[in-house]
């Protein structure tokens, strides 16, 4: 498994440092809406079974109790259209992070190996496969990726940072054109209880996962989940991935012999918050009171959103002139001590954009507004 660590990037957030400080230096403080880690306190019905599970002197197993499965198995058929898998299909990660830099040296890609991800995208699909040593391609229509052989192909619906979700019909062609080269679609959709627009919000974000995608088999499939937005469970690191039981095989076998292992305390947790549908509710609840009001209020600045922030944690911004690239933006709205994430962050095809969180307390989300509202168009 080669890492090629001297190949990486730099890490984004740490460009980000002398414009906080700016941000910082408002009167009323800083508003930071650049990341997208929960405010929100960890609902109790997790801490009581976190608390409940204690007491863990033995090793947890690297699959994870069966009772962690079953709830993720019955969360898929209750939550997203996707009944009949197995719990042996599932596998616990610590945080979903972790698979998306991992993956493709965990499923052996290496040099000429080809990982195509959307392009504009959470940049870890990007470093993973750096990290394999194989080569990322960023394209967001097969057409673009051409008759080469391609080894993975990443979805992210909805997207981190756009919002966009991806329907039915479009999962199912970049299915049916990945099975034709042999390629693993793994999809991340830890988004998927944050959908806001019609239809998404009434009938729920499809899953690569779906009867409808898939043609009934799962078979080179991945889903990626984390409960850390919809539980604000950022602190426990509590996720999993589900498809494929054979692909689910080949990464339980590599992570025995590398010890990754979620903590049974947090195996616990998190087979309570996938159990529980009404903390989930509540927590979406706030979340689209505070995008209600920050949308009202950049409208009023004169930021434009992006048509596809439908969905997700975050508005896809950018102001109403072309001339205007998302590091102005970035320091224009740190002089109000909003702190937000360039969308060159993302890629290429973002620097005209920043993406703006809605993960802040409802007084820093009302403080951030009244600025926007207070102080005129931005530019």
């Amino acid at each position: 498994m080669p890492l090629y660590g001297h190949a990486l990037p730099q890490f984004p957030w740490d460009s980000l440092d002398p414009v906080r400080q700016r941000a910082a230096a408002h009167p009323d403080g800083l508003v930071d809406l650049s990341v997208g880690t929960p405010v929100d306190p960890t609902p109790r019905v997790v801490r009581e079974a976190l608390v409940a599970a204690a007491d863990a002197p033995g090793y947890p197993t690297t699959h994870g109790t069966l009772a962690l499965r079953q709830a993720v198995v019955d969360w898929f058929a209750r939550r997203r259209g996707v009944p009949g898998l197995s719990p042996d299909a599932v596998l616990p990660t610590i945080g979903s992070k972790e698979l998306v830099a991992l993956l493709p040296a965990l499923l052996g890609l290496g040099e000429g190996d080809v990982v195509v991800h959307p392009q504009v995208a959470y940049p870890t699909y990007d470093v993973g496969a750096r990290l394999a040593g194989a080569r990322p391609f960023p394209a967001d229509a097969t057409t673009a990726v051409g008759p080469g052989p391609v080894q993975l192909v990443w979805l992210n619906s909805p997207s981190n940072p756009t919002g966009r979700v991806l329907g039915v019909e479009h999962l199912a062609k970049v299915v049916a054109w990945a099975r034709e080269r042999g390629a693993v679609v793994a999809s991340d959709e830890c988004y998927a209880e944050l959908g806001w627009a019609e239809p998404w919000a009434s009938e729920g974000v499809p899953s690569l996962l779906d009867e409808r995608v898939t043609g009934g088999s799962h078979e080179g499939l991945l889903v990626l989940y984390s409960a850390s937005k919809q539980s604000n469970l950022a602190g426990y690191r509590a996720a999993f991935a589900a498809g494929d039981p054979a692909l689910v095989r080949r990464l339980l076998e590599t992570r025995k012999h590398a010890g990754m292992i979620m903590p049974g305390p947090v195996q616990a947790a998190l087979t309570a918050a996938m159990a529980d549908d009404e903390h989930v509710t509540a927590q979406r609840e706030r979340y689209r009171a505070r995008r209600d009001v920050l949308l009202d209020a950049c409208a009023a600045a004169g930021l434009l959103v992006a048509p596809e922030s439908e969905a997700g944690l975050y508005l896809w911004l950018r102001a109403d002139r072309d001339d205007v690239d998302g590091w102005r933006l970035v320091e224009a709205l740190a002089d109000r001590g909003i702190l937000v994430a360039p969308g060159s962050f993302y890629g290429a095809g973002g620097v005209h954009h920043v993406r703006m969180a809605l993960t802040a307390t409802d007084e820093r989300v009302t403080a951030a507004a009244e600025r926007l509202r207070g102080g005129g168009p931005l530019l």
